[in-house]
């Protein structure tokens, strides 16, 4: 059996020398797929036996996917009825793992023909799974040109798809899922209707590759429950169809959340009924963002909607000026809410209530980065105002971070009473004070650089749970500017991996639980130095890359050129 992991979730020696190597993946409260097994060769089958027997290959042309292609008439010497089981299984060699983006972690090998995707061949959900697994099953049908049969009984050429319980993986994990490939049918197994389609897509990926699903068992979870792309829609537009693209590419890697910075200094860009003042005249419509959720949530993503604050509402404050942070000298902060006045808590959480009714998901980022009243040496003599209310608040000690951190506070008070988890960005998150943050505020770690600036591990000693946006790795920012480069899928694929949250080094293993996962973000700092289709390109090989190491945070087995070459097989 070809294994990359053990029961207990450290990668196995490997006698060569050559095995994986890297942190041991988490066990995120759950055993991991078994480890390796040993494959019982089947024993007794004479040379005599041996010559009667003959291969059969599928025609030449047929491992497309596309449904076209008979299976061969075998000849009478090799009908089932002429051999058996065993004999017929000793005619082809041990299988090989699929190759696929991002690796399976466990496949258990054996002899057979593997499964073709045969014209006349079938997508099968029984009845009782129809309701959960009917997208997956049409899905599925359409991408290899089979038929979807509801409740149909499997037979010879079909892939079946189960909602099953009592299986070591699939009862812990709902996005793990088992693929058995044995006398020339498939069966996609997984606790929750997620891990089946994460099955789905393994076996599309392995017909793409080598024209056949393997034969044997595939045993696969992911690392990290988040695995994720942020877009700024905020400072360029993007079209709903290339949203929709990036969602599509983003299932087939087995991604599971797209965030929208969707509000900004430059453009606020969604449709909005309780503040149209605030709009863009180049927006999305929210019947284009339903659209965009509808479809993310049948592959599966959750849409993750983003308005930033108190810093980063320039759009905002342009139809509200008198909101607009000042210092002594009556100069401007940009992008920053007076959070001293009532009016900015009001627009904003209005804002929140609206968009609340339009993102059905789990999560809700606050934003709360680059606060220019904390961007400065001493923000109680620049910002007064914003002093002398901390101290009325909180108390004599407060000082303006204080009253930062009770606005983030109060912001994520209002989108849990809207069931949502609240993010934050881990620069909006301080040191000290007299008022903490919300223990339940996530962190999306991306900086190191800032004012004050907090080194990952500050976090996690304190317990916080971190999303890592590395923006050493991480970050695809137009025009690179700030000393910016565009990230390449090479380097995210030797150097990077969940652990090194803060510049090229890792945190301790000891605080791999409390990493939830990463994101790619796509930042549109200057707007015109790329198009929608130079940053679908961009990113393509990047997102690659990161969907293995999130998906298995250890080294990957292939070597950067044969991932590569991979990737352009794939699409």
């Amino acid at each position: 059996m070809k294994s990359i992991f053990s029961r207990s979730g450290s990668p196995e020696p490997d006698p060569s020398g050559s095995g994986p190597s890297g942190p041991a993946p988490s066990g995120r409260g759950r055993s991991r797929p078994g480890g390796r097994r040993r494959l019982a060769l089947v024993a007794g089958i004479t040379a005599g036996c041996a010559a009667l027997l003959t291969l059969t290959l599928w025609p030449e042309g047929s491992g497309t996917g596309n449904g076209a292609g008979a299976t061969p008439t075998p000849s009478p010497a090799t009908t089932a009825d002429s051999r058996s089981p065993a004999s017929a299984a000793a005619t082809h060699p041990v299988s090989k793992p699929p190759l696929t983006i991002p690796a399976v972690r466990e496949h258990e090998a054996a002899r057979g023909p593997g499964w073709h995707p045969d014209r006349g061949g079938q997508v099968i959900v029984a009845e009782d799974s129809a309701e959960e697994l009917a997208d997956e099953g049409r899905l599925i049908a359409q991408e290899l040109g089979l038929t979807y049969a509801q409740g149909a009984e499997p037979g010879k050429g079909d892939v079946e798809l189960a909602l099953v319980s009592g299986e070591s993986n699939t009862d812990a994990d709902p996005e793990a899922y088992t693929i058995r490939v044995a006398d020339e049918r498939v069966r996609i197994t997984a606790g929750d209707d997620a891990g089946v389609f994460y099955g789905t897509r393994t076996l599309k990926q392995a017909v793409r590759q080598g024209g056949t699903a393997p034969e044997g068992v595939i045993r696969d979870a992911p690392a990290k429950p988040q695995r994720g792309f942020m877009l700024d829609i905020a400072r360029k537009h993007f079209t709903a169809a290339w949203i929709e693209d990036r969602v599509r590419e983003l299932a087939d890697l087995k991604y599971n959340q797209i965030g929208l910075h969707f509000s900004d200094d430059q453009a606020f860009r969604i449709e909005s009924s309780s503040h149209p003042e605030v709009v863009s005249p180049v927006h999305l419509k929210k019947s284009e963002v339903r659209q965009i959720i509808a479809l993310a949530r049948r592959l599966h993503i959750e849409v993750i909607p983003e308005i930033d604050s108190p810093g980063h509402l320039g759009a905002v404050l342009a139809a509200h000026p008198q909101l607009q942070l000042r210092d002594t000298r009556g100069n401007p902060a940009r992008g920053a809410i007076d959070i001293s006045k009532p009016g900015s808590a009001k627009i904003v959480d209005e804002l929140l209530r609206e968009y609340a009714d339009l993102f059905p998901g789990t999560y809700w980022h606050l934003g709360a980065d680059e606060y220019r009243a904390l961007m400065v040496a001493d923000p109680e003599a620049r910002y007064p105002q914003l002093a002398a209310l901390a101290r009325e608040k909180y108390g004599p000690d407060a000082k303006v971070q204080d009253l930062a951190t009770g606005w983030v506070n109060d912001r994520a008070k209002v989108v849990r009473a809207e069931d949502k988890k609240p993010k934050m960005w881990n620069d909006g998150m301080f040191a000290g004070g007299v008022v903490q943050a919300d223990e339940d505020l996530e962190v999306e770690y991306w900086t190191g650089k800032e004012l004050r600036a907090r080194e990952p591990v500050e976090y996690l000693k304190a317990g916080r749970k971190l999303v890592n946006l590395n923006d050493e790795y991480l970050y695809y920012v137009l025009g690179e500017p700030n000393q910016f480069t565009y990230p390449t899928g090479e380097r995210i694929y030797k150097e990077w991996n969940p652990l090194v949250v803060r510049g090229s080094e890792p945190v301790p293993a000891t605080y791999d639980d409390q990493i939830l996962g990463a994101r790619f973000a796509v930042w549109c700092d200057f707007s015109t130095a790329q198009t929608p289709g130079q940053v679908a390109d961009g990113i393509r090989l990047p997102l690659r890359a990161l969907a293995q190491r999130v998906w298995d945070e250890r080294t990957p087995e292939l070597p950067w050129g044969e991932f590569r070459a991979l990737a352009e097989k794939l699409g």
